[in-house]
């Protein structure tokens, strides 16, 4: 049996303050490590009621719940979920830990109470409350940046590609000519930076988030196909797609696209000739395996670690002058992570490359059939195609107005839904709209797109702008008579739209 005298010499070493209480509240001992927390000597609290170590507002509730625990002894901490204080013999009050656990002692019931000194826990806490605070102003804060450099750098880019395609079109002097084409590949240069580094602080910033559904694997594959077919013709490459089933995955359809465009694009990018293949097949259980591979350049082993880094390019160093910036599958590689995807990538120099992507198996029955409509037959007209242009920002609106014009279209302008309202009206022969998506004072393109549908009682057409690359923009419900485009777009992409909804 352990002696009393090693007893005492185990409460004295305990790293907390003990005392311990009769059933009264009297204390009948305390150790040493009562004199750091408290400033009391032990021998100072002894025959002292406890609630000489409580702050003066508490002491009557304490008395309550100190006969409380006597009818209820049991091993177990103090006021659990409460904040607890003590009070030092110099009057300042100490936030603590307290555990109790009863000891029988002949006929009647001692209390041992452990007391832990907690302020530098709860200085900790408050710190990373702060810390936690501060990162969540200053991630609303980036996603403010966000949206506004979404908005406000397209803008001007806007401004830029529509002015250049206007000036291609009017000017007929060949260094003029060459001038404006210089100036066209530098704005399309900006425009894919600017793209590219907005979606890598996105991703950066949680501010993009998955929308997982079941789609077919051949529906992507057709909007990929029509997509990159003339960029790769543009090289002389052939642009291969092949299926194997009606095959269903289950993911973010949005976001594997993204991810597939920036695998295609490199593909074209570094193949000089011969073909690029995009290809879908299952694989092992729950999964789809789709792969781009190329005949291009290929990537040294050593490289393919690197290639997802950002500003690397393969081959290209980095005080050279190059076509891109190497961010496309850096990008890449933080869509395959939010995916939760497996991306593999097998390449040989001089032969080739082969990125394959693992999608998990979608349901058959979960997939919306596209709305198949009869063909589109444009209205016989005797003049002039007439189109509602509607956009907030007068640069952005003249310059759209007169590649428009230019292009032999006639346009009606506003800046606001009241105005294209009013506009409509007066003038109901309209042909096509083209509006941008957010108009100021809460209202959107699909606004303006409603309403005119409503005034002129039929499904008029419509060309959706916007800068917002958000999953709330790429989630709007699907209408085929709508094509939502994203800034920048140059001229030729835009009119190419314009004529397609015309019929032209």
């Amino acid at each position: 049996m352990l002696s009393s005298e090693l007893l005492g010499h185990a409460l004295e070493s305990a790293p907390d303050a003990i005392v311990i209480v009769d059933a009264g509240g009297e204390i009948l001992f305390a150790n040493r490590r009562v004199a750091v927390l408290f400033g009391y000597e032990p021998e100072e609290l002894v025959g002292r009621q406890i609630e000489t170590l409580l702050p003066e507002r508490l002491r009557t509730r304490h008395q309550s719940h100190r006969r409380h625990y006597t009818d209820n002894a049991q091993v177990r901490p103090m006021g659990i979920n409460m904040e607890l204080c003590a009070l030092r013999k110099d009057g300042t009050e100490v936030p603590v830990e307290i555990s109790l656990s009863p000891i029988q002692y002949g006929a009647g019931m001692l209390t041992a109470a452990a007391i832990r000194d907690v302020s530098e826990q709860k200085r900790i806490g408050r710190d990373l409350l702060h810390a936690r605070e501060a990162a969540d102003r200053a991630n609303q804060a980036k996603s403010r940046f966000l949206a506004t450099a979404s908005h406000d750098l397209r803008q001007p880019l806007q401004t830029l590609a529509l002015l250049a395609g206007s000036l291609r079109r009017l000017v007929s002097d060949p260094i003029a000519v060459e001038a404006v084409a210089q100036q066209e590949h530098a704005i399309a240069m900006m425009s894919r930076l600017l793209n590219a580094l907005l979606d890598i602080s996105k991703l950066e910033s949680g501010a993009i988030q998955p929308d997982p559904a079941d789609f077919t694997v051949a529906s992507l594959f057709e909007e990929l196909r029509a997509e990159f077919a003339n960029l790769a013709a543009s090289k002389g490459l052939q642009l291969r797609v092949e299926t194997r089933g009606n095959l269903t995955v289950h993911s973010d359809p949005s976001l594997v696209g993204q991810i597939l465009r920036n695998l295609l694009s490199n593909a074209i990018k570094y193949t000089q000739r011969g073909w690029v293949l995009l290809r879908a097949q299952p694989c092992a259980a729950g999964a789809v395996q789709v792969a781009v591979s190329d005949t291009g350049i290929g990537i040294p082993s050593g490289q393919i670690p690197f290639i997802f880094d950002e500003f690397f390019q393969v081959g290209v160093a980095s005080n050279s002058t190059r076509e891109g910036y190497g961010l496309g599958l850096s990008i890449v590689r933080r869509l395959v992570a939010l995916l939760d995807l497996k991306l593999e990538v097998h390449s040989e120099v001089g032969q080739g490359t082969q990125c394959t992507l693992e999608l998990p198996v979608g349901d058959d029955g979960g997939v919306t059939q596209p709305r198949i409509d009869a063909p589109y037959a444009a209205p016989a007209r005797a003049a002039a195609p007439r189109i509602l242009l509607v956009d907030d920002d007068q640069a952005v609106r003249d310059a759209t107005a007169m590649l428009l014009r230019v292009d032999g279209c006639q346009v009606v302008a506003a800046a606001t839904l009241e105005e294209a309202i009013r506009c409509v009206r007066e003038d109901p022969c309209i042909d096509l709209v083209v509006t941008d998506y957010h108009l100021g004072a809460g209202k959107t393109g699909l606004d303006v797109i409603a309403s005119v549908r409503e005034i002129l009682g039929n499904h008029c057409k419509a060309v959706l702008i916007t800068g917002d690359t958000s999953s709330s923009v790429q989630s709007l419900p699907p209408d085929d008579d709508v094509h939502l485009a994203s800034k920048p777009i140059d001229a030729d992409r835009f009119l190419s739209i314009v004529k397609g909804l015309l019929g032209a």
